[in-house]
């Protein structure tokens, strides 16, 4: 049977892992019978939640005589680490991009990768069905993208396909016909992607995707570069820098067949498969004959750009609410997490009770923290910091992010404002239809660290902002941080409504009453710049005597909600955020008042 490898590449929703679900149900993929849930690709909890695709994976679809490899790719940067590996298993890609929106900062980051690796894509302008679709635009803006990235020729040529992912058809116009549903699409993978290329030799292959399994164990995925395997095949794992990593034999080889893997019993050079059998064997390393002696070039990985603490949680409410809690733990927790992705990094400190986590932002950093919440584990994090550089001549370098917000018309002067506050140098303002210009800045990584709920705000929800690396440039100088202080807690215990309703003026609350609270633990945010500390224990005095008015109930003001995310990107350098499977709390790194002035004194001696 013929084979195809393919890569669909597009923005955060922009309907991949949609489109994913419709090739699959029309090439027959799944029984009449079968009930399949909606975007059967998002495997994890927080991806069917968020709605994005965060792990790459593969699914195979079997299209008249062909079989057709699928890779559903990440589609924020954050996530990028998985997406450089993937493109070095495929030989074409599926570009897909929204009628109404265009090509955006992610699809222009995985787009720039396909290219420089000499993939030739194909064009799909997916929700033409969308009420203010503009497809000849997109299109002109998708070849302008290319031209931009340094197409060449050949993929400038690409061929374009209109449609929708949800009612399930494409077609080369955008009026249709419907009927033949995904048919186009798939013929046109058949003809336009190349068939694998096939190198001379025995057994070799690089490892791109890893996960543990609770009755294989390690399991590696990749593509053949040469040769064939077998079970029980006697195979040996090669590092980047060529020394040898361990040697064993495969216990089972894994085929993608539909959704689900299958074992088979041979595997060909150009197929895409996951081996079972090695314990040390890791994502980059080359998995080999033992006649092999050289290992296979990976792709090389952009540099993590955001670093926080994970720190022990010593919290007076420490252990009440998880079941990990100690730094053993954490510590296997953090390790198990980077040998499955690349792009992160992490170091142990001297005292071995904090780990220092390396990123590509603030949003991979946060589904990590999520993940392991919902496992049980209590910790605390600190504020992302950025990852500085220094260049050969002694110059402080710091990372930059080029920032696409669209936002309507009426709003765009505040966000230039607040951009500008931030150290963003503006590169481009255009209209970008109905009312909305699209702001393009390069804007210091740090200085956007908090800024996405403080837009919302400001553009009333309206505005959507995208991020992506740019490059690193010389250290921008000093960037304001919060204005406002906080309210802290005295006393450890219970939240008194009473106490909350007097503290009112005081500024809003992030607890509710009947919360536990503890000294140096954030209960507030303080309408002054500096801190306070407040009582919120305090009940109403009782008496004997009654009044002549009814007691009026207590009213309390909602109190504002923070996110993991909001969290993170809000506190200063000297607080943390406490994360347990039940709460997430914000609090004084140092909670005795008298350790934070002790501190404060001796800096300002410094």
């Amino acid at each position: 049977m013929a084979l195809r490898n393919i890569a669909i590449i597009a923005h955060v929703d922009h309907g991949k892992t949609t489109l994913v679900d419709e090739l699959l149900k029309q090439s027959g993929s799944f029984r009449e019978n079968q009930r399949v849930m909606e975007r059967v690709m998002d495997s994890n909890d927080i991806e069917k939640e968020r709605g994005i695709t965060i792990l790459a994976k593969a699914t195979s679809i079997e299209w008249k005589d062909t079989r057709i490899n699928i890779v559903d790719t990440p589609g924020h940067a954050d996530f990028g680490g998985e997406v450089e590996r993937i493109l070095s298993m495929v030989d074409g890609a599926i570009v897909l991009v929204d009628a109404a929106e265009g090509p955006m900062p992610q699809t222009k980051f995985v787009v720039g990768k396909a290219l420089k690796v000499g993939l030739r894509p194909i064009v799909a302008i997916n929700k033409i069905d969308r009420p203010d679709a503009r497809a000849d635009e997109v299109v002109n803006e998708v070849f302008d993208l290319f031209a931009a990235l340094d197409a060449t020729d050949e993929q400038l040529d690409f061929p374009i396909l209109y449609g929708s992912g949800r009612a399930g058809w494409m077609n080369y116009d955008p009026a249709g016909p419907t009927d033949e549903g995904l048919a186009p699409l798939l013929d046109l993978v058949v003809k336009h992607v190349p068939e694998p290329k096939v190198e001379e030799g025995p057994f070799r292959m690089i490892g791109t995707i890893l996960e543990a399994n609770n009755f294989l164990g390690r399991i590696i995925t990749g593509r053949i570069a040469s040769g064939s395997i077998k079970p029980n095949q006697a195979v040996k794992v090669l590092g980047q820098d060529g020394k040898l990593i361990e040697q064993g034999r495969i216990s089972k080889i894994l085929a993608f067949r539909g959704i689900e893997r299958q074992p088979i019993e041979e595997a060909h050079a150009g197929d895409i498969v996951a081996i079972a059998g090695l314990s040390k064997g890791t994502v980059a390393d080359t998995f080999c004959d033992p006649s092999v002696t050289e290992a296979m070039k990976a792709q090389p990985i952009d540099p993590p750009t955001v670093t926080m603490s994970f720190i022990v949680n010593d919290s007076p409410l420490a252990g009440t609410e998880g079941d990990k809690v100690t730094s053993r733990v954490i510590r296997d927790r953090l390790l198990k997490e980077a040998e499955g992705n690349v792009a992160l990094k992490i170091e142990e400190s001297a005292d071995k009770d904090s780990f220092f986590v390396s990123g590509r932002g603030e949003l991979q950093l946060a589904v990590l923290i999520e993940n392991m919440r919902r496992e049980g584990f209590e910790l605390a994090v600190s504020r992302p910091r950025v990852v500085m550089h220094k260049d050969d001549s002694g110059q402080l370098l710091e990372p930059i992010e080029e920032v696409l917000i669209d936002v309507d018309e009426e709003h765009s002067g505040v966000v230039v404002q607040k951009m500008s506050e931030r150290k963003a140098e503006m590169v481009e303002l255009r209209p970008s239809g109905g009312n909305r210009v699209r702001l393009v800045f390069y804007a210091p990584t740090r200085g956007l660290i908090g800024y996405q709920s403080e837009l919302l705000t400001d553009t009333r929800g309206t505005a959507i902002m995208n991020r992506l690396f740019h490059s690193y440039q010389p250290y921008k100088g000093e960037i304001g941080g919060r204005v406002n202080g906080v309210l802290l807690a005295n006393e450890p215990g219970e939240a008194v409504a009473y106490a909350l309703f007097n503290l009112e003026d005081r500024g809003p609350m992030i607890i509710d009453a009947g919360e536990k609270v503890y000294m140096g633990m954030i209960i507030g945010i303080h309408t002054r710049d500096n801190d306070l500390e407040v009582n919120v224990l305090k009940g109403k005095k009782l008496t004997n005597i009654r009044a002549a008015g009814k007691d009026e109930a207590v009213k309390l003001t909602p109190p504002i909600r923070m996110t993991l995310e909001r969290a993170l990107s809000w506190i200063q350098e000297d607080e943390l955020v406490e994360v347990t499977p039940k709460s997430i709390r914000l609090r004084k790194m140092y909670l005795d008042a008298n350790d934070r002035k002790r501190i404060e004194k001796t800096k300002a001696a410094l």
